[in-house]
């Protein structure tokens, strides 16, 4: 049984009700930052797994102060724009440090936006502007890497479409990109989480795959044949997403369509690359390739 107490911000959301899992998997003590009215639902599934629930609200560090109290780590798994990343998220650093404790991990999970300026990428640029306040701050804080979420290959991110056997890309066909599935995102930080030897940045990859190799990978796995869709230069997925910015801003839509498009833009210019990668840092995670993603897609 591993004795640390571990405080986890975003509990009840995708990732962070993984990370809880993980951590829980690990014989860690887990107590969720839950804001107040939180479907009940939700709370019995983490009082099911014995995580510690502190309702809180998360513009008042009055009161995550003290639900951050004894933790030797906290880690964050919001989601959300400038009033959550950066906004509440500030809120939280500064309680974990008035509440002593040592070590934090911020929502990031992402490419490495320290490689771009700012502009290119909207959920991107609110990570960085975060990283303004961490890094005014003596904590000792971890940044998780892991590229895009390879669940989506299925759904949500438009790469391989299924129902045309065609691999979508812009730009270079041989242009490898990172992808990490949410649970292997989540083990991976739950064991760092659990690590005191953390270093500031961490990069993991499940998966490192061009749009060729994602063809070849498509067709072996589904049997069928899949081709390359080249649908342009990536000057000219620049000015998509201008154009797609201005006829459908998206308001306060976390992902609405241009936003798809700008990582992926990033992803396949070449600069969101991660290396070196810390895959081997905890020897017990399997890592989930693409193929096993795909082969478990139900048709």
């Amino acid at each position: 049984m591993n004795d640390s107490t571990i405080v986890v911000a975003g509990a009840t959301g995708n990732l962070g009700g993984r990370i809880v899992s993980a951590l829980r998997e690990r014989g860690a003590s887990v107590r969720a930052l839950v804001r107040h009215g939180t479907a009940g639902e939700k709370l019995e599934r983490l009082q099911e797994l014995g995580v510690t629930i502190s309702n809180v609200d998360l513009s008042s560090p009055s009161e995550v102060t003290p639900a951050c109290s004894g933790a030797s780590c906290v880690v964050s798994a919001l989601q959300g724009l400038q009033d959550v990343i950066v906004e509440a998220q500030t809120v939280l650093l500064q309680a974990v440090i008035k509440a002593d404790v040592p070590r934090f991990i911020p929502s990031d999970y992402s490419i490495d936006f320290t490689k771009f300026p700012p502009g290119e990428n909207r959920n991107l640029d609110l990570r960085r502007d975060f990283h303004k306040q961490l890094d005014k701050t003596s904590i000792s804080a971890t940044t998780i890497f892991n590229g895009a979420f390879a669940d989506m290959l299925t759904g949500q991110m438009p790469l391989i479409l299924f129902k045309l056997k065609r691999v979508l890309y812009w730009g270079n066909a041989d242009q490898r990109m990172d992808f990490t599935t949410m649970d292997d995102t989540a083990a991976f930080t739950a064991s760092a989480a659990l690590d005191p030897t953390t270093p500031r940045f961490l990069r993991i990859a499940g998966d490192q795959l061009s749009a060729r190799e994602l063809t070849a990978v498509a067709s072996e796995v589904t049997g069928q044949k899949f081709r390359l869709f080249r649908a342009g230069s990536l000057g000219m997925l620049g000015i998509l997403i201008k154009v797609a910015r201005t006829v459908a801003p998206g308001g306060k839509a976390l992902y609405p369509p241009w936003q798809g498009m700008q990582y992926m833009r990033n992803m396949l210019d070449g600069r969101a690359k991660l290396e070196p990668l810390d895959n081997d840092r905890y020897p017990g995670i399997r890592w989930t390739t693409a193929r096993d993603v795909l082969s478990a897609r139900k048709p």
